[in-house]
């Protein structure tokens, strides 16, 4: 199922504007363009979308929440968990602020101003956003991705993107063959170049962990296994070969 721009604004609540300024700087791409112009969203486009949203909720400019989205070292899992405590923390303040107005309804009055209080809220965004900060800001890979990608156009997005596509798609056609096939071996080469060329030089100790995360993880799983049941798998396995693991 896919959206077009005025259903994804109206089901988000992001307008339409911000949803083009969006795509212009290759933050959120559509999922494809119709040939008349239009762009739609799918589920992994909405996806996305969601974890920009997060992002911004912790104060993080629309350049930062880009690279950071789209460094293939994100932790998606992680960075949910994150999500959930500044979400029940809200949940918590709402819950005590419902009881106060119930309370004043009742004709029981309460002088009660620690409810109104968001510190606990503040102080777990601040931690959240250095501990993002701390994950990936500081890194080398990480600034190196940030200066890189920070200079790519709409057009260049929409190659890097077409590119990763085709080598995921590679893989798929080989599910079966063993992780250690010349063929499946080439593939491999073919991906680290792929992130050193566009993103941050990828090394075969960041190549093992990302490696690991596409089995570990089951967002990355997901998003690999779109090409094909078991793509994943066999990317994981063929990469512990290649890094000598």
């Amino acid at each position: 199922m896919h959206l077009t721009v005025k259903q994804v604004a109206g089901r988000t609540g992001v307008s339409v504007r911000t949803l083009h300024y969006y795509d212009e700087i290759g933050l959120l791409p559509p999922t494809r363009t119709t040939e008349a112009g239009y762009r739609l969203y799918g589920e992994e486009a909405l996806a996305r979308l969601q974890q920009i949203l997060f992002l911004k909720e912790l104060d993080f400019p629309l350049e930062e929440i880009r690279a950071i989205l789209d460094d293939p070292s994100f932790d998606k899992t992680q960075a949910m968990h994150r999500h959930r405590e500044l979400l029940l923390l809200k949940r918590a303040r709402l819950d005590r602020l419902i009881r106060l107005v119930e309370n004043n309804l009742k004709g029981e009055p309460e002088m009660d101003f620690e409810s109104f209080d968001q510190s606990d809220i503040q102080a777990a965004r601040r931690q959240y956003a250095k501990e993002a900060e701390e994950r990936w800001g500081q890194s080398e890979a990480y600034r190196e991705s940030q200066q890189r990608t920070g200079r790519y156009s709409k057009e260049d997005w929409a190659k890097i993107g077409s590119e990763g596509d085709r080598i995921f798609q590679a893989f798929a056609a080989r599910r079966g063959e063993a992780p250690d096939s010349p063929a499946v071996q080439r593939l491999v080469g073919e991906w680290k170049t792929h992130i050193s060329n566009h993103f941050y030089n990828c090394t075969d100790e960041i190549l093992a962990g990302l490696g690991e995360m596409y089995t570990a993880d089951a967002r990355f799983t997901q998003n690999i296994d779109r090409f094909g049941e078991g793509t994943a798998q066999l990317m994981r396995d063929a990469i512990r070969v290649y890094c000598g693991q």
